[in-house]
């Protein structure tokens, strides 16, 4: 059974930055294409960016030039590096992992998910 745990969340001053982990166990995660996720209470999972299994990257709109997303086959985790953040980042961030090994954004694309690690943005 595949699982996937986030870690690197907390409170962070507006301009600041923080980096987000994912650690896959119990599949292949090399072959997985991997996606960022954040959410807010009563909305949509919005998704943030994805990296590939052969690690190409994509990225929201909203936070490209700002957000890289890497990732470390060796470790079998992929990193949310977020940087000039803005109180509109905060939110639950959630990372996916899918099989078929390319990214895209919508939820349906995946096959796991993991709980989820809570970014709070202050101004």
């Amino acid at each position: 059974q595949v699982q996937l745990v986030e870690s690197g969340g907390g409170l962070v001053q507006a301009g600041g930055s923080l980096r987000l982990s994912c650690a896959a166990s119990g599949g292949t995660f090399s072959s997985y294409g991997m996606g960022w996720f954040r959410q807010a209470p009563g909305q949509e999972r919005e998704f943030v960016g994805g990296i590939t299994s052969s690690s190409g990257t994509s990225y929201a709109n909203s936070v490209e030039g700002r957000f890289t997303i890497s990732r470390d086959n060796a470790k079998n985790t992929v990193y949310l590096q977020m940087n000039s953040l803005k109180p509109e980042d905060t939110d639950v961030y959630y990372c996916a992992a899918r099989r078929a090994g390319g990214v895209g954004s919508s939820q349906r694309l995946y096959d796991y998910w993991g709980q989820g690690t809570q970014v709070i943005v202050s101004s």
